[in-house]
């Protein structure tokens, strides 16, 4: 494998930083370089929660935000992939609208402690 592949999981115990650098109700994305590949995930923020998912919609397999850190639809409430509009929760990644309804994103298990955000 290769600087350039693409890996979609990462180590528990990985700092990401203190969570408030992500504003309440947005989301960031995280771009982490391994050994085995470079992985690309994003969180969305809800109070002192954290949600994190792989950054690829299932639909197409494509990254969701097409502007960096867009993840998060108008008014909040979903994720939103910016290429054919599916709609996803942000609590579970179900497709809830779009063209893979009831698929889901892939998990990206991330924690918060004391502040600062963890791959889990």
């Amino acid at each position: 494998m290769t600087a350039d592949t693409r890996v979609f999981a990462t180590p528990a115990g990985v700092s990401l930083g203190p969570l408030d650098q992500i504003a309440d109700g947005r989301g960031r994305a995280f771009v982490l370089q391994m050994r085995a590949g470079r992985f690309h995930g994003f969180v969305v923020r809800r109070g002192d929660a954290a949600y994190g998912y792989v950054d690829r919609c299932p639909h197409m397999g494509l990254p969701l935000a097409q502007t960096l850190d867009e993840y998060v639809a108008p008014g909040g409430e979903l994720i939103a992939c910016s290429w054919h509009a599916a709609l996803f929760t942000i609590e579970d990644g179900v497709c809830v609208g779009g063209p893979c309804m009831g698929q889901r994103l892939t998990p990206w298990p991330v924690t918060v402690q004391d502040g600062l955000l963890r791959t889990a």
